[in-house]
């Protein structure tokens, strides 16, 4: 059935496009089907709001064969309710999520050829290892997912959609901008700013965000404003960035208690090597530490709090420490040394340009790099500025190309490089791995001397994102 379909497949926030109902007629007036594919209900609370404007929509387009949602019964009893045009419904079943996944596979095959450089996110991946990590604790233990720096590159309002799905007790971004972006793209999950700053209260308020205190500065200015604010306070235990010192705990619960439109929800810290098994004894005089304040914290304030402390290597190194809740970053998007995990993105490629070059020839700026034989040498349209450290030129970087290794010549610009292609058949539009499933950002980050949360960061966000 799929094989022989045209897919208009569309999110959300795509929905109120007027173009769409353009664009089906046009498909089905060449004689195709077309289904709507891809629909997150829940966000809106339908049947309130999106709802109405489905069936509108689906009034004014000749030929609509099917709509699936992604929703759960609140939406199926409102759309029996609603039904029109003998559509077809297709519920949030794993019959849905494989027809979606033809779909999406279609449509990109459709409106997406002309994306040189795309960055895959396997959303089922993303499940999978937040499954592992809750396999880890106990089922009263809350999770809060880290989705700061644009989901570690991977696209914070897709990923923190697909994660409000899965139970969680809140998204952590590092400042109200992260937040704000996510509220207005219709998340509706807590979201936690790390740092929340001093200019943005009324975007604090506005927005319905929670805030980390960690300094006296943030701490006299909330309890001045008066207006409810969600909080969680932040104690430093050894790793000396954010967060009060033990001395200060007993002035900042006078302020707190003084205070009571601040609604102080949980008391935190943050590991400073979890993942280092040579500075075991640090990480638990760490935790032995955070659980002696917090219980000294929770006496002062009159309170019961969430204590949370484990990050991604806490809960896999440290698990009988999980307390109340955990904050799961690096671990959600799969990098890290534990076979459990799967990363969730592969970053691909094509070659634009192939030549011959002769012994003696140089390659890129500098003549950083000289060929000491006649080689066949390719493009590809990658650069530092799309995050690809320059650090990887002349040999230090690789790709992969029909399974075989090409290395990195010359150095990086910024927006191309060249690889060794000599040994392998190539043509020019030919897909190139950057790094995937045969070559891991775990690998590539230990071959610059850093860690996986560096590669993804700073992926430029003009690489087109498309989500499985």
């Amino acid at each position: 059935y799929i094989k022989n379909v045209d897919v208009i497949g569309i999110d959300e926030a795509q929905f109120f496009d007027v173009n769409l109902i353009n664009v089906c007629n046009m498909i089905a007036n060449k004689g195709k089907r077309v289904i709507i594919a891809g629909l997150d209900m829940d966000f809106l609370g339908a049947p309130f709001g999106i709802m109405p404007t489905l069936l509108a929509i689906a009034e004014r387009i000749t030929k609509l064969n099917a709509i699936c949602f992604e929703c759960g019964d609140l939406a199926n009893y409102s759309f029996r309710k609603n039904k029109k045009k003998n559509l077809i419904e297709i519920g949030d079943t794993k019959e849905y999520q494989a027809l979606c996944r033809l779909c999406f596979q279609k449509k990109y095959q459709k409106m997406h050829n002309h994306n040189e450089t795309i960055l895959y996110v396997d959303l089922n991946k993303l499940k999978h290892n937040f499954n592992f990590f809750r396999s880890k604790l106990r089922k009263s233990t809350k999770i809060i997912c880290v989705v700061k720096a644009y989901a570690y590159g991977h696209g914070d309002i897709r990923i923190s959609k697909a994660l409000e799905k899965l139970n969680i007790y809140g998204l952590w971004v590092t400042d109200f901008e992260e937040g704000v972006v996510l509220r207005k793209s219709g998340v509706r999950s807590r979201i936690i700013v790390a740092n929340p700053g001093i200019k943005s209260y009324e975007q604090i308020l506005k927005y319905n965000l929670d805030i980390v205190i960690y300094n006296k500065t943030l701490l006299d200015l909330y309890c001045s404003k008066k207006k409810p604010v969600n909080v969680h306070i932040k104690l430093n235990t050894g790793m000396n960035r954010y967060g009060f010192n033990s001395h200060e705990i007993t002035s900042v619960c006078e302020k707190l208690n003084s205070s009571p439109h601040l609604n102080v929800l949980s008391v935190c810290s943050h590991l400073a090597c979890a993942d280092k098994k040579d500075l075991k004894d640090f990480t638990l005089n760490q935790l032995k530490k955070f659980s002696s304040i917090s219980k000294v914290f929770e006496k002062k304030i009159n309170k019961k709090l969430l204590k949370h402390i484990l990050n991604s290597s806490g809960v896999l190194n440290y698990s009988s420490f999980q307390m109340d809740m955990v904050r799961i970053g690096i671990g959600l998007y799969g990098s890290m040394k534990n076979e459990n995990l799967l990363p969730i993105s592969s970053l691909s490629s094509v070659i634009t340009q192939t030549r011959i070059i002769e012994k003696g020839d140089f390659v890129g700026y500098g003549f950083s790099f000289c060929s000491n034989k006649k080689m066949q040498i390719s493009i590809v349209p990658v650069g530092y500025a799309d995050g690809l450290n320059r650090k990887l030129s002349n040999g230090v970087g690789k790709v992969i190309i029909n399974g075989r290794i090409c290395k990195i010549v010359g150095k990086i610009s910024m927006g191309t490089f060249a690889i060794d292609t000599s040994e392998v058949n190539v043509s020019e539009g030919q897909k190139i791995e950057v790094f995937g499933d045969s070559l891991s950002v775990y690998s590539i980050a230990r071959s610059l001397n850093t860690i996986p949360y560096e590669i993804y960061s700073t992926l430029n966000r003009r690489i087109k994102r498309i989500y499985l």
